[in-house]
């Protein structure tokens, strides 16, 4: 019975890293290559949730080191939000991300939008924001040296 449960420890332990970031990863590169943006918006939506979580985790660790099956417990919580069954990840982030950032800042469009006057010029709010993205793209055979 003593190496059973030796076992179970060790496929528990495996079970976290192939659950929590092996599977994620492999889906997340999966999901990029796929045309459907469906599957971006699920791993988009984990990775927001799994760096929550462990920011979470890393604030009350003290706290949760006198939890003994927190562990389990965040296992089974990443497990839902994985499992490609239940989409958790990504009915978490439509029910409550969303709608929190939504509330907070508004509904995105309307900031996409809200730069252009109505002949569809841009008024010069966003200058400084354009600047900056065409700092950070790439232009055309830039990418053709690597």
């Amino acid at each position: 019975m003593g190496r059973f449960w030796t076992f179970l420890t060790y496929v528990h332990s495996a079970a976290g890293p192939t659950v929590m970031l092996l599977y994620p990863l492999y889906a997340s590169v999966m999901a990029i290559e796929s045309p459907s943006k469906l599957d971006d918006e699920q791993w988009l939506a984990y990775w927001i949730l799994y760096s929550f979580i462990t920011l979470v985790e890393i604030l009350l660790q003290p706290i949760l080191e006198w939890i003994p099956i927190w562990y389990s417990v965040k296992l089974a919580i990443v497990a839902w939000l994985v499992l490609p069954q239940f989409r958790g990840a990504a009915f978490i982030y439509e029910k409550v991300v969303r709608e929190r950032v939504i509330k907070k800042y508004g509904a995105i469009s309307s900031h996409v939008h809200k730069d252009k006057s109505p002949n569809g010029k841009s008024n010069g709010k966003s200058k400084g924001k354009k600047k900056f993205v065409d700092f950070i793209t790439p232009k055309k055979g830039e990418h053709e040296a690597y």
